[in-house]
């Protein structure tokens, strides 16, 4: 019998440091990841530890080690065969975040290759595989060979992450999803950028939200998490630049997978909403410029067609079938304005959870998710509404959702009297558009 081999450090003792506010060595944090990635560290001693960090902080270059341990734990993607540069774009998760769909083929077509590696939803938040998964025939799964084929031929792809892609992350974010240490800053942006580092782009832009529908609801924390991931891409070698932005109201006038697909194909046949066309174009030109690409408007490609063949050919390259009628859900619900006058506010938690409860998102990763389900709005901030008016519609498989929706919507909308006398009107700076872009952070 071959003996186990004899671990370096004891993990209670790792634990013992950081819940006393020590600081982790280099050789400890290698250490702690790699073991509990191979099962020598028991979920219970890295829970401790993870708990530890929530309470206690980590400092930069702790942060720095526990990422770079991260992405040794699994396979490095390498893009530098290809034919242009690259440019990826990772979003912290909001209400009717869409971006993606329009973003990656219109930053291909402007001669940018887009590796998106995306999630699935949880909560209220979508995901953007649930959103493609609606196109009959796209297929998330792509072997590498694979994605570099789509990556050379059609300049884009939107793919789930290979199993040996920071193993160490999937094992760890599972982990802190149940024991309450979900919100260490540190922990968070060790997770998002092992991943896109280890995704092996040249650029990157992160659009971290802010506000009631976003996972950070203070814009202080969200430039912490910010500024954290944007030094920890530039550490290793990743250009790399953050976007605040806005997510107290939902993105566009759409929450739910085929909903926001559709929604997203109007934007690349040169309409949809204001909110989703002004984010998109704002990513697309950080991604650009990161990428070294400065000689092309992407404005351009989207009034000229050229975004849209790009999405046309990324959905084939996937086997979907750009064409096809998308999933509609069985049943619907029409939600009135509850008065005259200018609609004040509408909360995108509200509104996401209620998508979430119509079928379009998940409480557990194993739950299946209706392609149908959703919430389409009416009327955003600053519109005039008239009492009784559709506001929303709701859309969900079975008309028992319904009831958890609209409680999930009861106190998110609020409209205000229209000034002055007569019929009600738009009234403009009475009631400013909330800035959708809220900063840039660079490293």
């Amino acid at each position: 019998m071959i003996p186990a081999p004899v671990e370096p450090f004891a993990a209670v003792d790792v634990i013992v440091a950081k819940r006393d506010h020590g600081e982790l060595s280099d050789a400890q944090i290698d250490w702690v990841i790699d073991a509990y990635t191979r099962g020598a560290v028991a979920d219970e001693q890295m829970a401790s530890l993870a708990m530890a960090v929530l309470l206690n902080g980590m400092s930069s270059r702790e942060t720095s080690r526990w990422t770079a341990a991260m992405i040794a734990s699994g396979e490095r993607m390498d893009f530098s065969a290809l034919s242009r540069p690259t440019a990826d774009k990772h979003s912290t998760g909001g209400v009717g975040d869409k971006i993606t769909l329009p973003l990656a083929p219109l930053v291909a077509a402007c001669g940018v290759a887009v590796p998106q590696l995306s999630g699935r939803g949880l909560g209220h938040t979508g995901g953007t595989l649930d959103k493609l998964e609606s196109i009959p025939g796209w297929r998330a799964s792509l072997s590498n060979a694979e994605m570099l084929a789509i990556l050379e031929e059609v300049g884009a792809v939107v793919c789930a992450a290979g199993e040996h892609l920071a193993p160490a992350d999937r094992k760890l974010y599972s982990l802190r999803d149940v024991t309450g240490t979900v919100e260490s800053i540190p922990l968070i942006a060790s997770s998002i950028m092992s991943k896109k580092i280890a995704e092996g782009t040249g650029a990157l832009v992160l659009d971290v939200k802010v506000g009631s529908g976003a996972f950070m609801k203070d814009i202080d924390r969200a430039d912490e998490l910010a500024r954290t991931m944007v030094a920890l891409g530039e550490d290793a070698g990743v250009r790399t630049v953050a976007i605040l932005s806005s997510m107290d109201t939902p993105l566009g006038l759409t929450a739910g997978n085929a909903l926001e697909v559709a929604e997203s194909v109007d934007v690349l046949a040169g309409g949809g909403p204001r909110d989703v066309v002004e984010l998109t174009l704002v990513l697309a030109r950080e991604m650009l410029a990161a990428a070294g690409v400065d000689n092309v408007d992407p404005a351009d490609r989207l009034a000229d067609g050229s975004a849209m063949d790009a999405w046309r050919r990324m959905i084939r390259a996937q086997g979907g079938d750009p064409d096809a009628a998308l999933p509609v859900a069985r049943e619907s619900h029409s939600v009135a304005a509850p008065s005259t006058g200018v609609l004040s506010r509408l909360d995108a938690l509200g509104v996401g959870i209620a998508a979430w409860r119509l079928g379009a998102g998940r409480a557990r990763k194993e739950d299946p998710v209706s392609a149908g389900a959703g919430v389409v709005m009416h009327a955003k901030p600053g519109d005039t509404v008239r009492a009784g008016d559709p506001l929303m519609t709701l859309h969900a498989d079975s008309a028992d959702r319904f009831p958890g929706a609209l409680e999930a919507l009861a106190g998110a909308v609020s409209v205000d009297p229209a000034p002055g006398a007569g019929p009600p009107r738009a009234v403009g700076s009475a009631h400013p558009r909330t800035p959708l872009v809220l900063a840039r952070i660079a490293g």
